[in-house]
């Protein structure tokens, strides 16, 4: 009896020292986060959200909420000082709150045009409310830097920055480097503002505040300043206050290559022999558009049977250029443009093998290799504006140097 009364309590104290051991896992129910959106609260309305499709109109959204066709005349003529129902356009997104009863009618109507802007129509009280608002815009900063190992956008692109910067960047390093010259473990840094929708949604760069690539072997530094203090017109200067704006253009072309230079000597890919190539050949797509590297007067526009479409520019008593090849003209002659306007585009008329622009450059009369050319610069910085600009961006470039460790 003794023996079955202490099998019984091991027994027991065995379950009881397992029940200790084993582990009870809760699950743990978060609330539900309220959502709040254009100053609603979800929760209190039956919400659709869709975009215009085609064939849809202000009208036969409302009529889809079992709205009248008198009534809504009425509800257009209301809202039309602040928002034009003829606006709206397809794949835009647009949000309806409807009530929770049985009616399930239609309370607010909200229109969002972009990613910033919406417009609200409130049908809650008895007189309609139309009203047009911007969400918070946050304005946050971000350096990055180190080498490149890939093109320009390609390195912008892998670090989530939109294209709209690379091309930003191009513009302000016009003058100075030929992006296509850029290497693998070239070194870079560059410094700008992001814009931010409701501190989360990303809405791309806001500006530029400083930035160098190294080109040649060469550190060039970028940073924007404003030479009198009340005016917006903001020009690039180097580290030294030399601005970065030159006479000319490095390249007729964006984002392109070369695929042949200026040479004495060269085979000709059409007629099959050697002859000198008094130009830079540019490949790129059929229909790039050209832009001319200097100001100045179109000196001929027209087609030969070896240029192909072609148009040549006066820049001034020293200095002309030619384009060559292109598919279409777009200036004609005694035409005035200016800097980076874009005067054709790429083709492949006349002699040669395929897409591509020749750049020619003249200077007092002789044809010269533009790519060895010590071209003019523009003007400098005053003297009375160095100091502060120095100071401006003393803070900027230490930046710049630290992230990319020079």
């Amino acid at each position: 009896m003794k023996q079955i009364l202490l099998a019984i309590i091991v027994l027991f104290s065995l379950i009881s020292c397992n029940k200790s051991d084993e582990i009870i896992e809760k699950e743990i129910i978060k609330p539900a986060v309220k959502k709040i959106e254009f100053g609603f609260k979800y929760s209190d309305f039956n919400v659709i959200q869709d975009t215009i499709k085609k064939g849809d109109t202000f009208g036969t959204l409302l009529e889809e909420q079992n709205i009248g066709e008198r009534e809504i005349y009425d509800i257009v003529a209301k809202v039309k000082d602040t928002f034009d129902v003829r606006t709206i356009r397809i794949n835009k997104p647009f949000t309806m709150l409807r009530s929770k009863n049985k009616k399930n009618d239609l309370q607010v109507f909200i229109y969002q045009p972009d990613a910033l802007n919406y417009y609200v129509v409130d049908f809650r009280d008895t007189a309609i409310v139309v009203y047009k608002k911007t969400k918070p815009i946050t304005i946050k900063r971000r350096t990055i830097g180190g080498v490149l190992k890939e093109s320009l956008s390609e390195t912008l692109g892998n670090a989530k920055i939109e294209g709209a910067l690379a091309s930003k960047i191009s513009k302000i390093y016009a003058y100075s480097i030929d992006f296509m010259k850029l290497k693998k473990g070239d070194r870079f840094a560059i410094t700008f503002t992001e814009r931010f929708i409701n501190d989360s949604v990303y809405d791309g760069v806001e500006e530029l505040e400083a930035s160098f690539f190294e080109y040649k072997g060469k550190i060039i530094y970028a940073f924007p300043f404003a030479q009198n203090p009340d005016s917006d017109k903001i020009e690039y200067y180097d580290e030294d206050g030399k601005t970065l704006k030159n006479f000319f253009l490095k390249s007729p072309i964006k984002f392109s290559r070369i695929s042949s230079r200026f040479s004495t000597s060269r085979f000709h890919p059409v007629q099959h022999r050697w002859k000198a190539h008094k130009g830079t050949d540019y490949a790129a797509p059929r229909g790039t558009p050209i832009t001319t590297t200097a100001g100045g007067v179109v000196e001929q526009s027209g087609f030969t049977a070896g240029n192909g479409n072609f148009v040549k520019v006066k820049h001034n008593g020293t200095y002309s250029t030619q384009y060559l090849h292109m598919s279409k003209i777009l200036v004609r002659r005694g035409q005035r443009v200016s800097q980076g306007q874009v005067i054709g585009l790429v083709g492949s008329t006349g002699l040669a093998t395929g897409p591509h622009v020749c750049y020619r450059f003249w200077k007092n009369g002789k044809q010269v290799d533009a790519l060895r050319l010590k071209l003019p610069s523009g003007e400098p910085m005053s003297g009375r504006n160095k100091d502060r600009y120095i100071k401006t961006i003393t803070p900027l470039k230490f930046e710049l140097d630290s992230v990319a460790n020079l």
